[in-house]
């Protein structure tokens, strides 16, 4: 298995070491085609992308483009910041991104404060104490994936079910459903072999992506080698390995939309 492109890595946009430049030359030495840029979305309290600097990123991923031949693409790691599927992708800054990446994190301004309690105060105490959330719990954390998938052309969802209690299945089908692709994150163990393939079932399609926060980690595949080794998923259902690039639902919706 020989990755062909790593769609999630961090820069100093969010709280990332390495420079876009840099990201993109490690890209080029593990031998990838594509690299995305992909920082954390606007209402991330503590490491969010800013909207005045999204000239900037641009202008450097041009550049590192230029340097290295990899294809890199300006993307954004988004929040999902209501159980009505609400992200902080708004509708006018989707021109400025070739990638939408999404998923559930803690630290961060959300629509509501009900919003809040339920997604992060809820899921994160469980997680903390090691205990299994109530089914009241799952079930509205599996209501706000799908309603973000439906309402959103998000490409990638990330780290599906770390520190995020969900019906996997119920997720995966509307991923599925919807042509978004669920991530095999190597920088978390957020999914059992088990897990992958109950998800698998559904016919959702994976990418696996470093989340890399420094250009040593660009184009890391191992934590995925590993669950993937107790798996039972043909490789040829992940996209951005041997050779194969992902079909993205973004680049479509864009050019029908903006």
């Amino acid at each position: 298995m020989i990755l062909t492109a790593d769609y999630h890595t961090h820069t100093p946009y969010s709280h990332g070491k390495n420079t876009v430049l840099e990201n993109a030359t490690a890209a080029k030495a593990a031998g990838l085609k594509e690299i995305g840029i992909t920082d954390h979305g606007f209402n991330h309290i503590l490491f969010g992308l800013k909207r005045k600097k999204l000239a900037a990123l641009r202008a450097e991923i041009s550049e590192a483009e230029k340097l290295t031949g990899v294809k890199v693409l300006m993307g954004m790691e988004s929040n999902i910041t209501s159980s009505d599927g609400a992200t902080d992708m708004r509708k006018d800054d989707l021109q400025y991104f070739d990638l939408y990446l999404c998923g559930i994190h803690e630290v961060l301004r959300f629509k509501r404060i009900s919003d809040f309690y339920r997604i992060c105060v809820k899921n994160y105490s469980a997680y903390k104490f090691a205990v299994r959330p109530s089914n009241k719990v799952i079930a509205n954390t599996t209501k706000t994936y799908i309603e973000a998938i439906k309402n959103n052309p998000i490409d990638v969802l990330t780290h599906v079910n770390y520190k995020c209690f969900c019906d996997l299945v119920q997720v995966a089908q509307c991923c599925a459903d919807y042509g978004t692709y669920i991530e095999i994150n190597t920088k978390k163990r957020h999914v059992s072999a088990e897990e992958l393939n109950a998800m698998a079932a559904t016919g959702v399609r994976f990418v696996i992506d470093s989340d890399a926060h420094s250009a040593d980690r660009v184009g890391d595949t191992k934590i995925a080698e590993e669950i993937l080794a107790n798996a039972e998923i043909p490789l040829d259902r992940i996209d951005n390995i041997d050779g194969r690039l992902p079909k993205f639902r973004f680049a479509e919706y864009k050019s029908k939309n903006l």
